[in-house]
C-alpha cells in the first residue's frame, strides 16, 4: 500500500488519539470535550487559524499551503459524534459513557483527519488552503446542514468538499466510491390510525383499528412493487406497531405505526410521500376509520459530483492502487447537505471484517488510518498541486 512514510511513523500516536476518543463518546450536538480536544490538537499541530462554535459544536481549522496564488479552496470534513448505543465490545479503551458507543468510526475518521492535518501543516506541499471540517450531530441531528446555515462555506470560501467513511466488509485500507446518488434519503413517518374500540367478542360493533392498520403495513409496500420504477429504488420500512390497548378482549380505538422511507432521487421521494399519505387516507376510509399521518423529511440524497468524484478516486489509486465502485446504499448521510452547498465528493476506506456499523461489538480498525489519512493528504497535495 503506497501510504505516505510520515503516517507510518505517526500511526501509533493516531491511534491513541482514536482510542481517547473511543473511550468518551459524545452524542449529536453534545460533543464538547470531542471538540475541545480537536481544537486544542489543531492548534498544536500549526493550524494557521481554529474556529469553534460553529453549527454549535462544530470545529475548523484552517491550513494554507506554501503558496496560496491559486487561490483555490478545499474542505476536508470528518464527523465526530457518537451514537447512543451500550458497547458490548470488551475492549480495554471502551466507552466509559453509559449508552454511548462510537458505533460508526467517526473516532476513526476524527482522528484521521487529525492525523492528515499534522502533516498538512508539516510539508504545505500545496499551493492553496485546506479547511478542515469536523462536524457534530451526523447521527440525525443534521450537524451538516447546522454548519452550512452557520456561514461555514461562504466564511471559509471552500470551493470543493470531500468526505470519508470506513465501511466493514470491505479490505482494511481499500476504497470505492461511485459518482451520483450515493447514499439515501432519509424520511420518516409516523401514522395514529383511528377506529371505534369496543369488546374483542363484539367485532362487528367496532371499527377495528387493529385490521385498519395490518391491512395498511401491506398496502404501503405496494409502493415499491406497484407505483415506483423499478429501475428507481424506494425502501419503506414499518418499524413500529403500538395499540392503544395491552388488553386480550379489548379491540383497541387506534393503533401507532413509525417507520422510515428511503430514496435515491427527488422525483421518488415526493412520490413516495404522496403514496403514503394517499393510502393511509383512502384504506383507513374504507374501513370507516381515519389516518392521521405526520411525515418528515430528513436527511435529503447524498449525490457525488462526477468531476470530483473521479479526482477523489485518482487520490485513492495514489494510496491504494486502485478504488472499486461501490454500491448504492440506502442508509443516510448527512454530508448530503455539505454536497448541495458545494461540488466534492463521498469515498469509502475498507473496515476489513468488523461488524457492521451500528451494532454494539463494531469497532474501527486501527490499520486502515494510514491509508485513510494519505487520501486525505492525496486530496489536498493532487488538487492543489505546487507549481513546479
Amino acid at each position: 500500500m503506497a501510504v505516505k512514510n510520515r503516517f507510518a511513523e505517526l500511526h501509533e500516536n493516531i491511534t491513541a488519539l482514536r482510542h481517547d476518543l473511543h473511550a468518551h463518546p459524545e452524542i449529536l450536538f453534545e460533543t464538547h470535550r470531542t471538540s475541545a480536544l480537536v481544537a486544542e490538537r489543531l492548534r498544536a499541530v500549526g493550524c494557521d487559524e481554529v474556529v469553534t462554535g460553529i453549527g454549535r459544536t462544530g470545529v475548523v481549522g484552517v491550513i494554507k499551503g506554501q503558496s496560496v496564488t491559486s487561490g483555490k479552496v478545499v474542505g476536508l470534513r470528518a464527523d465526530m459524534d457518537a451514537l447512543p448505543i451500550q458497547e458490548a465490545t470488551g475492549l480495554d479503551y471502551a466507552s466509559t459513557t453509559e449508552g454511548a458507543m462510537h458505533a460508526c468510526g467517526h473516532d476513526g475518521h476524527t482522528a484521521m483527519l487529525l492525523g492528515a492535518a499534522e502533516y498538512l501543516t508539516e510539508t504545505r506541499n500545496f499551493d492553496g488552503t485546506v479547511v478542515l471540517i469536523f462536524q457534530p450531530a451526523e447521527e440525525g441531528g443534521g450537524g451538516g446542514r447546522e454548519m452550512c446555515q452557520d456561514g461555514l462555506m461562504d466564511r471559509f470560501g471552500i470551493q470543493e468538499v470531500y468526505g470519508m467513511h470506513n465501511w466493514p466488509g470491505m479490505p482494511t485500507g481499500s476504497f470505492a466510491i461511485r459518482p451520483g446518488p450515493f447514499f439515501a434519503a432519509t424520511d420518516l413517518f409516523e401514522i395514529t390510525v383511528q377506529g371505534k374500540g369496543g369488546h374483542a367478542a363484539k367485532p362487528h360493533e367496532t371499527i377495528d383499528s387493529t385490521v385498519m392498520a395490518s391491512q395498511l403495513v401491506l398496502a404501503l409496500q405496494t409502493i415499491a412493487s406497484r407505483n415506483a420504477d423499478p429501475v428507481d429504488p424506494v425502501v419503506i420500512s414499518v418499524t413500529s406497531f403500538e395499540t392503544s390497548s395491552k388488553a386480550f378482549n379489548v379491540i383497541p380505538h387506534a393503533v401507532t405505526l413509525r417507520g422510515t422511507v428511503r430514496t435515491l432521487s427527488k422525483d421518488m421521494r415526493q412520490l413516495a410521500e404522496e403514496r403514503v399519505k394517499a393510502l393511509c387516507a383512502l384504506q383507513c376510509e374504507s374501513f370507516g376509520g381515519q389516518a392521521i399521518v405526520d411525515y418528515r423529511r430528513g436527511y435529503p440524497v447524498m449525490v457525488n459530483h462526477p468531476d470530483q468524484t473521479e479526482f477523489a478516486a485518482q487520490a485513492a489509486r495514489s494510496v491504494s492502487g486502485q478504488c472499486d465502485k461501490a454500491p448504492l446504499i440506502m442508509g443516510g448521510e448527512d454530508f448530503a447537505y455539505l454536497l448541495e452547498e458545494r461540488p466534492g465528493a463521498y469515498i469509502l476506506v475498507g473496515n476489513g471484517d468488523s461488524a457492521m456499523v451500528h451494532h454494539p461489538a463494531y469497532n474501527f480498525n486501527d490499520e486502515a488510518i494510514p491509508a485513510g489519512c494519505s487520501w486525505w493528504a492525496e486530496i489536498a497535495e493532487q488538487r492543489m498541486p505546487l507549481s513546479s
